[in-house]
């Protein structure tokens, strides 16, 4: 168990933020699940060389795979305004038309497109009007945003369409007893199927899921309509559906873990006035499930350096484990947004009678690396650029993108992020201590 007596204990969670950079993987990195997600989909990255390699690279697929995204590649003449960007972008757009047959193209602006001020924006309505297919622009670039906030800036774009795909009538919407529930997060299938149905035992329909399977099949939302976000990082999504659809949000914790699901459940069941049934007990089910991984945990650290904003909810849970949770950096906070998180976190600490983390937004890592150092926390979860030299000074690391990619959310799932946390220490407890002298 590691020692806290350094730490200063207190009853409320404090707040910091340091000058660091967004060390993250890049926002475009989101068009790996969303292809797959929005299967009518076509997606094209507009950007340089880098980001045809990073993408290559980090989603592993082949180009003779024809996946459904590519790169409208950026080269000397674009950037110096001797192309006509307009004309470029047609030319594509129209060879994407025939050869692939979307329902909508998405372009994902990245940095260079930021810095040469590409007007993607003003050219998309014109486009979209003479080749008579829907074109969303999402910017997702790495000087304004973090990793999962790629798909903040997708879903926030995607959520102006929805009210433009079908009639005002709104009777199918209404055929239950209570107005319309729309939940925004992309997730695989079978979860989104979980949590709905979790709803629907509980007298709740789920009237749709944005994104949909299909872009034709976005939901209708309307004035009045209530939101429920999935994931903590899409605050830009939330205040569109309030601003644009005038949607009511629902603050509530996020579906990760056991306690976070049940609560999440909870605060839906609150807003439309039903009395929750049998959840106590499923929550109960699940954390009996789960003690032999709670049985290794118990007492062990944890310190976040922050990549994919699902930093809370995570420390939430493993709080709820029985871990000492040292900081959380994230590198971006919504504290409107996530207030219900958060205020469960402080919760949760107060019940298990642990230390409240500091949470430090925008982290610098030379400061984190130091504070590692003095804490000696038994696992640090950070990105990949830290993981190799951290395990080299002898601290357990865990990569922060295996939570992205992994099915974590619902009852069900709990198992998937304890089996996550843990394999490093199970890793490591398991190989013989070799003293090697050099």
């Amino acid at each position: 168990m590691t020692s806290t007596k350094n730490i200063k204990q207190t009853n409320n969670l404090t707040f910091e933020c340091e000058t660091g950079n967004y060390h993250t993987f890049c926002p475009i990195s989101c068009v790996s699940w969303l292809y797959q997600k929005i299967e009518d989909s076509f997606f094209l990255v507009i950007g340089t060389k880098t980001c045809g390699y990073f993408l290559q690279n980090a989603m592993g697929v082949m180009i003779f795979a024809e996946p459904r995204y590519a790169m409208a590649e950026l080269e000397e003449g674009d950037i110096s305004a001797q192309l006509n960007d307009y004309e470029e972008l047609k030319r594509l757009c129209a060879q994407i038309k025939k050869d692939r047959e979307p329902s909508v193209i998405f372009w994902i602006g990245t940095c260079t497109t930021e810095i040469i001020k590409m007007d993607l924006e003003g050219i998309a309505p014109k486009l979209e009007s003479e080749l008579n297919i829907p074109i969303v622009v999402a910017r997702a670039n790495g000087l304004d945003y973090a990793f999962t906030q790629g798909e903040d800036t997708v879903l926030a774009a995607l959520a102006q369409r929805c009210s433009q795909l079908k009639s005002n009538d709104l009777s199918s919407d209404y055929i239950v007893n209570h107005k319309p529930l729309i939940i925004f997060g992309s997730l695989p299938n079978f979860v989104n199927k979980q949590l709905t149905l979790e709803l629907a035992n509980q007298g709740i329909t789920v009237s749709g899921w944005l994104p949909s399977s299909n872009y034709i099949d976005l939901p209708n939302i309307c004035p009045g309509d209530y939101v429920v976000g999935i994931n903590p990082f899409l605050s830009r999504t939330a205040t569109t559906l309030m601003r644009r659809r005038k949607a009511k949000l629902i603050v509530a914790p996020f579906p990760i873990g056991p306690d976070g699901t049940r609560a999440w459940i909870e605060k839906i069941c609150e807003v439309f006035g039903l009395e929750p049934k049998g959840l106590e007990e499923r929550e109960s089910r699940i954390w009996s499930s789960l003690e032999e991984y709670i049985q290794l945990l118990k007492g062990k650290s944890v310190f976040f350096m922050g990549d994919n904003l699902l930093e809370v909810s995570l420390a939430r849970f493993l709080v709820s484990c029985g871990m000492i949770v040292y900081e959380i950096g994230i590198p971006y906070m919504d504290k409107r947004y996530q207030k219900a998180e958060l205020d469960l976190l402080q919760a949760t600490c107060i019940k298990m009678g642990v230390i409240m983390p500091k949470i430090v937004e925008k982290p610098d890592n030379y400061n984190q690396i130091d504070r590692i150092k003095d804490l000696k926390p038994d696992l640090v979860i950070t990105g990949m650029a830290h993981a190799n030299p951290l395990e080299a000074t002898g601290i357990n690391t865990k990569w922060s993108v295996e939570f992205t990619f992994s099915p974590i959310h619902g009852f069900s799932n709990s198992k998937d992020i304890l089996e996550l946390v843990t394999r490093p220490l199970r890793r490591n407890s398991s190989l013989p201590n070799f003293d090697f002298k050099l």
